[in-house]
């Protein structure tokens, strides 16, 4: 059963990671895929010729998602190619970690604009197309550390704990128009952002799951896969976290 046949979804921050792996299960359940990242290299390219030999239609943006004026753009070309847009995923992130007496001004600013403004930007541009056609499904990704905060990632916590209000007022304002808007919250998962930890932090953060294990990228992309089908039709509004029950 695929569970998004016919439907098109926008990816930011897809060419790797958490995004990638969306995109693919997204595609694997009937989507049509446009996805973003800052610039076009191989895992672009290599994802895009992925997602094409899937039998769906994929097309890769080099856009950034921390500007307006490009975000509005990109969607704009996205529907013109695709004629419609039925779901946006909100992906985007980079990490800039540092204890807050170290904090540079630029590490704050860059991750609050790729994180959090990035967000505000892409649901932006995107909701006059979701409003004429009267429906509509966001998805977020925030973390855990939004929901708790964490030592050396003030900037990161702060962006991902600002998704979530912006989440929750977006599916008060846009409920009537049948336009759905919800959060992921990933604990401990898998990805190149967290390869750079040390085997003491790594164990560290193990602990404190009760599930005893890290989650991994197809953990996180089958709780958007339910979320943006209509199973979840009558979801809006909330965070789903996806930790091993890290966060309860």
């Amino acid at each position: 059963m695929k569970l998004l046949e016919n439907k098109t979804a926008l990816i930011t921050g897809a060419s790797r990671g958490i995004g990638k792996e969306i995109a693919r299960l997204f595609a694997q359940h009937g989507a049509n895929i446009a996805f973003t990242d800052l610039k076009e290299d191989e895992n672009a390219k290599e994802v895009e010729i992925m997602l094409n030999t899937m039998g769906v239609k994929a097309k890769f943006y080099a856009s950034n998602a921390a500007s307006l004026s490009e975000s509005e753009q990109t969607v704009k070309q996205v529907m013109d190619d695709f004629q419609t847009l039925d779901i946006l995923v909100n992906n985007a992130g980079i990490t800039r970690d540092n204890l807050l007496l170290r904090m540079s001004e630029s590490d704050w600013d860059s991750v609050i604009n790729v994180n959090l403004k990035s967000v505000f930007n892409l649901t932006k541009a995107v909701q006059p197309f979701m409003l004429k056609q009267r429906s509509g499904c966001i998805i977020n990704i925030s973390s855990v550390v939004g929901l708790e905060g964490n030592a050396g990632q003030a900037n990161y916590s702060a962006s991902k704990a600002g998704i979530l209000g912006f989440t929750k007022s977006v599916a008060r304002e846009l409920g009537s128009r049948n336009i759905r808007c919800n959060a992921i919250a990933p604990g401990f998962i898998e990805t190149e952002m967290t390869h750079v930890l040390n085997p003491e932090m790594r164990e560290a953060w193990l602990k404190t799951i009760p599930l005893r294990r890290a989650g991994n990228a197809t953990d996180v992309a089958n709780t958007a896969v339910y979320i943006a089908s209509d199973l979840a039709g009558y979801i809006t509004g909330q965070v789903i976290s996806c930790d091993g029950g890290m966060h309860m």
